[in-house]
């Protein structure tokens, strides 16, 4: 118990001396734009005068209105289609790097911020100690929060590896996973880091795929993306299969055809491995930015830095509950939100590569969150109404080409990305994707109210442990 008790006490010792001003956050310089700021004068001008001009047009031109709802929800979506077609038929990266012998592996920080996760902190240890890398070149920091007894207790009773460190983060405000790791980066004694989150099932080759994929890339290459996996439940509730169905299509399919079209991506929130000079340099994470790894995977791309993709997964269990999965997905459309607005207003917009990779991306998935469910729905109420007094529908030929189009790129990226992770795609799921986009409109609601309300609260979710190995 000593020994873990030293290790706790070990926050308050600095590892690397103080941190350089180049390295602190917005807070403390106020020198980078970040999500501190939710808008500027000038954005918080514009979509008030957007506003005013929509209701304007509503209340003098209802049916002009609807139109041009229309024709931005036509265009939102197929752009979403085209670019998940495009995706579904773009070739994987090359994947095979030649391996480094230990001698020449770098050294590797593991950050592990956690809070409230006592349930979990033993299997995540133990995923750790299986992690296939040398002993003297690997250094993992787990970063607990001061006032989270709990967890401290639960890690207290672990005897933990000698690699295995643990951080107290200094109380303060925001309370985020992003300032948890900039505490632990400033400790950080690796020439590579990865995050791995309380649930992570790493697979044990994967820091070893990544230090050689960055040999054996140039020095722009500054993060490289494993993909997540959600492990197969054994039973088929509608949330897991179809949260499993979309990581699917959005790691296995997405972000490595961006990666092959070389254009910038939101990265996962866990499983990102960086250069820790180059993640340095762009000041580490934001902690006000409630998605910080899509912020920082635009801010390497704005300052000149190329993402990338490697093959090993990491596996993660699925929300299998509403409870569970509304305010994650919340909190994750509202820092898109929080993205969108700081790269907007940043170097973004004047980077033409990087100004697509954001519209095909985030402002994409933003948009198509919020029109989806209202717009849906009153097409169907149209639909009904028109039914009753001949009982035929007349929907319109490219709004129904729109929706086959809509259904059937997600459906064939899904299906591809289950079949690239292992899995057999199972029909019931797809066909259940359209029912599944009317709950990201209901997430996008709680979203845009907290964006306004409540920015930068981060709504925590909940992780129980494995009753196995996981099913792929």
């Amino acid at each position: 118990m000593a020994r873990e008790e030293r290790r706790l006490d070990f926050a308050s010792r600095p590892m690397g001396g103080p941190v350089p001003a180049a390295q602190e956050g917005p807070a403390e310089t106020g020198a980078r734009d970040g999500a501190h700021q939710t808008l500027s004068r000038g954005q918080a001008a514009f979509v008030a005068l957007a506003g005013l001009l929509a209701a304007l047009g509503v209340a003098l031109d209802p049916n002009g209105a609807m139109i041009v709802i229309h024709h931005l929800f036509f265009g939102v979506f197929l752009l979403g289609g085209f670019t998940r077609l495009a995706a579904a038929c773009t070739p994987l990266p090359p994947a095979r790097v030649p391996s480094l012998v230990d001698a020449d592996l770098p050294t590797y920080t593991i950050i592990a911020p956690l809070y409230r996760e006592a349930e979990v902190v033993a299997e995540l240890v133990q995923n750790l100690i299986a992690i296939d890398y040398p002993r003297d070149r690997l250094q993992a920091l787990i970063v607990l929060e001061a006032d989270d007894e709990i967890t401290k207790a639960a890690v207290r009773a672990i005897d933990l590896p000698a690699f295995v460190q643990v951080l107290i983060a200094p109380p303060g405000a925001p309370k985020t996973k992003p300032r948890a790791c900039n505490h632990a980066l400033d400790r950080a004694r690796g020439e590579l880091v990865v995050i791995y989150d309380a649930e992570d099932m790493p697979d044990p080759g994967q820091l070893r795929e990544a230090a050689a994929r960055f040999a054996a890339s140039d020095t722009r290459v500054a993060c490289l993306q494993a993909p997540l996996r959600i492990e197969d439940p054994g039973f088929s509730l509608f949330l897991p299969s179809q949260f499993r169905l979309e990581y699917a299509a959005h790691f296995e399919v997405l972000l490595p055809a961006l990666a092959r079209w070389g254009l910038a991506f939101p990265l996962g929130g866990t499983s990102n491995h960086f250069r820790t000079a180059a993640l340095r340099a762009v000041g580490g994470w934001d902690p006000y930015n409630v998605t910080e790894d899509a912020d920082v995977g635009f801010r390497l791309a704005a300052a000149g830095h190329r993402l990338g993709v490697i093959s090993r997964p990491t596996w993660e269990t699925a929300p299998t509950t509403v409870e569970q999965w509304l305010p994650q997905r919340a909190r994750w459309i509202k820092g898109h939100m929080q993205t969108l607005a700081v790269h907007a207003r940043g170097q973004v917009p004047r980077q033409p590569r990087n100004a697509v990779a954001l519209i095909l991306t985030l402002a994409q998935s933003v948009a198509s969150s919020h029109l989806h469910g209202p717009v849906m729905a009153v097409a169907i109420v149209v639909a009904i109404i028109d039914y009753i007094p001949d009982a035929a529908f007349g929907i319109p030929a490219l709004d129904l080409m729109l929706y086959v189009l809509g259904w059937s790129s997600a459906a064939i990226a899904g299906a591809r990305g289950v079949m690239r992770a292992g899995g057999r795609p199972k029909s019931l799921h797809l066909l259940g994707m359209p029912a599944y986009w009317l709950f990201q409109s209901v997430a996008a609601v709680k979203a845009l109210h907290q964006f306004i309300t409540a920015p930068h609260r981060w709504d925590k979710t909940r992780h129980a442990p494995r009753s196995g190995p996981p099913h792929p």
